[in-house]
């Protein structure tokens, strides 16, 4: 009897480093694409209005921004751990997020995944750095998960049938939840099994959001128990439209879509939660769960310009595109849900190969394909293995697989949390978590000792708290404001930083942050003082060998040239972009930001010479147009097709 076995491996994919993380704090609003107009409100079931109003992100903190990749791929091994039996092999990279890179079934030896054979970060995480392909665990807010690139704690763990699971873990930091995913195969099955829990450890309920990712190669006809569906567009409008059909398309196959577009699947209660991706073989994927798991949703790119250059921007040239298929705890992205105070939530999923039928008419169609997956798979059988999993997922780990960050070691030692199952042991604690360990055991957070970027902030109530009543130095002021800030207490924060001013050996972080207030109060003028004496004594500090003050030198650059140009004043907009390393002048976003520079000097020809010798601007947010704005203003010629990414029709 061959039951799940779990191995080491190596996968060697073109990738681009994903370079270091922004090292200042995300100060500013989240430029969330994902937020429904107002007139869209009135008429949501109670429940989901409800839900999309249930404390929404509104801030990064204490998490940085990753945006220091580039377009530069080159081979480069990732460490995988595979699982497998007879029937399936699942790999995975516990170094990117816990990643289901491949599903493979071996006996008819086909992909069910889309598979992208390159890693290329593309800014569409909460956090920026994400890439497409697999299997992906979203857990936080709204958006790509920001761990979509970060190592996760992985180990064996022993499965409900005797076998072997591999157990992935970590502390999800926008909402302070940790979170489990365990897999496993049994014997002789065609489905993977994947129990999942978050619990909420705190005295307080917390929002909680989780929806499972899945890419499947687009040509395609995706399935669903359901005949309504939500639609949300990047017109930002959320409205009920009819399954499979609207405005005389079938918008179940695709590419048959011209924009991309969220379809959230109206799935009946008391129906079986099921989504499936079937080639016009009949082929594909099937993905089910338990009832918890209740939304279910297709994400397309749509066959327009955008869409296929989008498409072609996350993988190489000559690959087929994809779709996504997705399952939540809501019915909508849109929604977060309450998770009481010391409980947790928990579910299973499965997935595997289905064949069926995918053309004809919609409620056969969708029958048929039932009628399969409960024969291969019975609804019972799923509610079955989750109640065997359950007494399992408590077990405590055996041989470490890989490791995550400390940033639970820290909060479990602060809290005191017993979380069985997913220990998060002293031994991950490391030079980011030092400064607030020394801060835990002493009261006092300590002044670095030379010139630095400051380290990570926290922000979380205990830690403002531990701020508040440590010594008033510098660095403490600047952590305190920084936590000030994201409770939404701003004025507070200006004062703390303002404390901290005279006495701070590096000003720059300090300057930085009062100008980022000074912008998002409106004080435009004030704002672009700020920057530049910012900007000023950065440079006064900087070590160019140095790839965090690297970082930090582009970060504050771009942020001063933009606030520089807001406020009317090119000139010194120009000095500071001739301090940047030439490096960082070459990279596309600055060649984007030189072409602004350019027109506001009044040079709108250079501008032109800009985008005509062509840039790649590796960090284009998923929505972002400003490319398409600044061509607009240099000139009435159509958008060349190598900067066109609009995901909306035309305003």
């Amino acid at each position: 009897m061959i039951v799940t076995t779990i191995r080491r491996a190596v996968v060697t994919l073109p990738a681009a480093p994903l370079g270091p993380d922004n090292p200042l704090p995300a100060l500013r609003p989240l430029d969330e694409v994902h937020r429904i107009d107002d007139r869209d409100k009135a008429g949501l079931p109670r429940d989901m209005a409800r839900q999309i109003g249930h404390a929404p992100l509104r801030s990064l903190l204490p998490v940085r921004v990753r945006d220091g990749y580039d377009r530069t791929r080159v081979p480069r091994d990732l460490d995988a751990l595979v699982v497998e039996n007879d029937r399936l092999r699942a790999t995975v990279l516990p170094g990117l997020g816990g990643r289901i890179t491949s599903l493979l079934h071996k006996p008819t030896g086909r992909e069910l995944l889309y598979r992208n054979p390159v890693v290329q970060p593309a800014n569409f995480a909460l956090n920026g750095a994400w890439y497409s392909g697999g299997i992906e665990w979203n857990i936080g807010a709204t958006g790509h998960t920001t761990l979509s690139c970060a190592p996760l704690h992985a180990a064996r763990v022993p499965a409900p049938d005797g076998g072997e699971m591999l157990r992935l873990w970590e502390w999800e930091r926008l909402r302070d939840l940790p979170f489990q995913v365990d897999l496993w195969l049994p014997d002789g099955s065609d489905f993977l099994y994947v129990g999942v829990r978050v619990r909420n450890p705190h005295e307080r309920p917390v929002p909680a959001y989780w929806w499972s990712n899945i890419a499947v190669p687009e040509e395609c006809r995706v399935l669903a128990p359901a005949e309504e569906a939500w639609h949300f567009g990047y017109q930002r409008r959320l409205r009920r439209v009819p399954v499979p059909s609207y405005d005389g398309v079938d918008r179940t196959y695709p590419l048959n879509s011209t924009y991309a577009a969220d379809y959230f699947y109206e799935v009946p209660e008391g129906r079986r939660r099921w989504i499936a991706a079937l080639g016009a073989d009949g082929h594909g994927l099937v993905q089910t769960s338990t009832d918890v798991l209740r939304g279910r949703k297709l994400f397309v790119w749509g066959a327009g310009t955008g869409g296929r250059r989008w498409q072609r921007w996350l993988t190489e040239p000559g690959i087929g595109g994809y779709c996504e298929i997705q399952a939540g705890l809501a019915r909508t992205q849109l929604e977060h849900v309450r998770l009481e105070p010391e409980s947790e939530v928990a579910w299973l999923e499965a997935y595997g190969p289905l064949e069926a039928e995918p053309a004809g008419e919609w409620p056969s169609v969708v029958d048929a394909a039932e009628a399969r997956l409960a024969a291969a798979l019975p609804r019972a059988a799923v509610d079955s293995a989750y109640e065997a999993w359950k007494p399992y997922a408590d077990t405590d780990p055996g041989e470490a697989l890989a490791a995550g960050s400390g940033w639970g070691a820290l909060e479990v030692l602060r809290g005191g949390f017993k979380l069985p199952g997913t220990p998060f042991d002293e031994a991950a604690l490391g030079e980011p978590q030092a400064p607030w360990l020394h801060l835990l055991r002493t009261g006092a957070l300590p002044e670095p000792d030379g010139a630095a970027p400051p380290g990570e902030s926290l922000v979380a109530p205990h830690w403002r708290d531990m701020l508040e009543t440590a010594p008033a130095a510098p660095l403490t002021e600047y952590h305190l404001g920084v936590a000030q800030w994201h409770a939404g207490d701003r004025a507070q924060a200006v004062r703390s930083w303002e404390r901290a001013l005279p006495h701070a050996p590096s000003r720059w972080p300090l300057l930085r942050c009062l100008a980022v207030a000074d912008r998002e109060g409106g004080h435009h003028e004030r704002a672009a003082d700020r920057y530049a004496e910012a900007f000023d004594d950065l440079c006064r500090e900087r070590r160019d060998s140095d790839a965090v003050w690297t970082a930090a030198t582009a970060a504050l650059g771009r942020e001063a040239v933009e606030a520089l140009l807001a406020a009317g004043r090119a000139a010194p907009a120009r000095a500071v972009w001739e301090r940047l390393h030439p490096a960082t002048r070459e990279r596309g976003r600055f060649r984007l930001l030189l072409a602004a520079l350019l027109l506001a000097e009044g040079r709108p020809d250079a501008a032109r010479e800009v985008f005509d010798a062509g840039f790649e601007v590796a960090d284009l947010r998923e929505g972002d147009e400003s490319i398409g704005r600044l061509w607009a203003r240099l000139t009435d010629d159509p958008l060349p097709a190598r900067y066109d990414f609009r995901m909306r029709p035309p305003v």
